[in-house]
C-alpha cells in the first residue's frame, strides 16, 4: 500500500498532481533539498513529493488548523492507538460524534480519532468551524464510508517516521525560520482559494478567515522568499478572472512571477454550473522553459532578474 491522504480535504490536488510534477523545477530531481508545505491540508502533494524525490534532507509542514496537525502527529507517533479507537467509533454515530469532538476534555489522540471518523462521514469531506472554532459540518450520504483504512495509516506512519517530518501548527509565516541557508529549500503552498464569487465564497477552514488581506500577506511572504538565493517556491490558487475578466487580483499580486493554467475538477459550490473543471492558477518563482532559472525581484527595478543556482 502507497502513501496517500488519510483523510479528506476540500481542494486536495491529487487530481492535479500530474500537473504540479511537470511544474517543478527541474534542479529538484538531482539535488538535495528541504521541502516544506505551509499549507498542509490533506497532504496529498506532501505524500507525493516523500514517495518521489528521497534527495529530500528535511520536510517541515505546517497547517493553522490545531486538529489537523495533531491527526498527522498521531499518525506518524500513534498509528496502533489510533486505529484501535477508528474501529471502536465505526459503531458510534455521526451527531453524537461531532458533539463529542467539540468538547475540550479529549486526549490528542482522541479527537485525531473522531476527526477521522467526521471527515469521512461529513457533507463532501468538508472541514468547517463556526466563530466559536466548533466544527459545525452537517451529515454527508454515505452507504458504506470507509472510516478506518488501516494500510493507508501505517503506510503514512511510515513514511513520516522515514523522513521524519516535523509539523508545525500556526501562521504560515513560521515556516521561514526553518530556511537554511545552506540548502536548497522548496516551497508548495496551497492556501485557502480566493472565492471565484460569492456563492463559492468558501475560505473559512477554522474560525479565522483567509480573506484578501491574507492572501496578500501571503504574496509579500513569498517575495521574501524570492530575495534569497536558496529558495524556490510553487503556489496554487483559484483563477478568478476566468470567472470575472476584471477580477486580476491575484494575476497583479503576483506580476513578477511565472503564472500557469490548470485544469482542475470542484465539487464544492452551492451553484452547480460552478462546479466541474475550472482552470486554477499555478505561480512560481522560476521559469518553466528552464526551471534551473530562478526569478527572484530585485529592488528598484521593474522586471525579475534570473540568476543560475
Amino acid at each position: 500500500m502507497k502513501a496517500k491522504p488519510f483523510i479528506k480535504w476540500v481542494g486536495g490536488k491529487r487530481q492535479l498532481l500530474s500537473q504540479l510534477e511537470a511544474a517543478l523545477p527541474n534542479v529538484l530531481w538531482n539535488n538535495e533539498f528541504t521541502y516544506i508545505e505551509p499549507f498542509l491540508g490533506g497532504g496529498a502533494m506532501f505524500f507525493f513529493m516523500l514517495q518521489n524525490f528521497p534527495n529530500i534532507n528535511r520536510v517541515i509542514v505546517n497547517d493553522i488548523n490545531n486538529n489537523l496537525t495533531e491527526a498527522f502527529k498521531n499518525v506518524k507517533n500513534n498509528p496502533d492507538r489510533l486505529v484501535n479507537l477508528l474501529k471502536i467509533i465505526e459503531l458510534e454515530y455521526y451527531l453524537n460524534t461531532r458533539k463529542k469532538f467539540n468538547e475540550e476534555s479529549l486526549t490528542s489522540i482522541e479527537k485525531s480519532a473522531l476527526l477521522i471518523f467526521l471527515n469521512r462521514t461529513c457533507f463532501n469531506g468538508l472541514y468547517r468551524e463556526n466563530s466559536k472554532g466548533k466544527f459545525n459540518v452537517p451529515f454527508g450520504r454515505y452507504v458504506e464510508p470507509m472510516i478506518c483504512n488501516e494500510e493507508v495509516i501505517y503506510a503514512d506512519s511510515e513514511l513520516l517516521n522515514e523522513f521524519d517530518v516535523e509539523i508545525l501548527c500556526g501562521d504560515f509565516s513560521q515556516t521561514a525560520t526553518k530556511i537554511r541557508d545552506t540548502e536548497l529549500t522548496f516551497f508548495y503552498f496551497d492556501p485557502p482559494y480566493r472565492p471565484l464569487n460569492t456563492t463559492s465564497s468558501f475560505n473559512t477552514y477554522v474560525k479565522d478567515t483567509f480573506d484578501d488581506n491574507e492572501q496578500t500577506r501571503l504574496a509579500f511572504f513569498c517575495q521574501s522568499l524570492s530575495e534569497r538565493n536558496n529558495c524556490l517556491w510553487m503556489l496554487s490558487n483559484s483563477d478568478c478572472s476566468a470567472k470575472n475578466p476584471d477580477d486580476n487580483f491575484l494575476e497583479n499580486l503576483y506580476s513578477k512571477y511565472n503564472i500557469q493554467r490548470v485544469y482542475a475538477a470542484r465539487s464544492v459550490n452551492s451553484v452547480a454550473c460552478n462546479r466541474g473543471k475550472l482552470t486554477e492558477l499555478l505561480i512560481s518563482n522560476y521559469n518553466p522553459d528552464n526551471t534551473n532559472l530562478f526569478m527572484r525581484e530585485i529592488p528598484d527595478k521593474k522586471s525579475p532578474a534570473f540568476i543560475f543556482l
